[in-house]
């Protein structure tokens, strides 16, 4: 079983910018966001996988993934999955021991920018850049199955 150990945060500057390592290009949809579960599919440069996750909220969950032939995720993701899509550019930063994710947000998700940490095991200590801004591991609005259904852009209109 695959365990995924990962803290939320949102961005206090761009000074974050300036230790990109490499950045990427994704496009992810939902086929199924469940109390227990979500099934998504996600597409990145010229490879694509199916992700299993389980619906704990928190800093660790289950979580599955395998790679799939990139035309059926293009399928997939036009023709089964819910809209909108998640687009968004992973921009990775090598801070202290660790890699940060920090997503950057398009589409129906456009502003919004989260930095991800993963972690080898639960309680594992992570030093804290500058530019990081409150924790929103525990804010459900947050998740990527969640955007899916509550866009950024439309937040205000609630």
């Amino acid at each position: 079983m695959a365990i995924e150990i990962e803290h939320k945060f949102l961005i206090k500057n761009d000074s974050w910018r300036q230790q990109i390592s490499h950045s990427a290009r994704y496009s992810q949809g939902y086929l199924s966001s469940q109390p227990t579960s979500s099934i998504r599919v996600r597409i990145c440069d010229t490879k694509a996988w199916l992700n299993i996750k389980s619906a704990t909220i928190g800093t660790h969950r289950r979580e599955y993934e395998y790679e799939i032939p990139l035309a059926d995720a293009d399928e997939i993701l036009h023709e089964l999955c819910v809209k909108p899509l998640i687009e968004k550019t992973r921009h990775f930063v090598n801070y202290d021991s660790h890699t940060w994710e920090i997503d950057e947000f398009f589409g129906d998700n456009a502003g919004l920018i989260v930095a991800e940490i993963e972690l080898s095991e639960i309680g594992e200590s992570f030093s804290k850049p500058e530019w990081l801004g409150r924790e929103v591991t525990h804010d459900l609005r947050y998740y990527n199955n969640n955007l899916a259904l509550h866009p950024y852009t439309k937040w205000h209109e609630n």
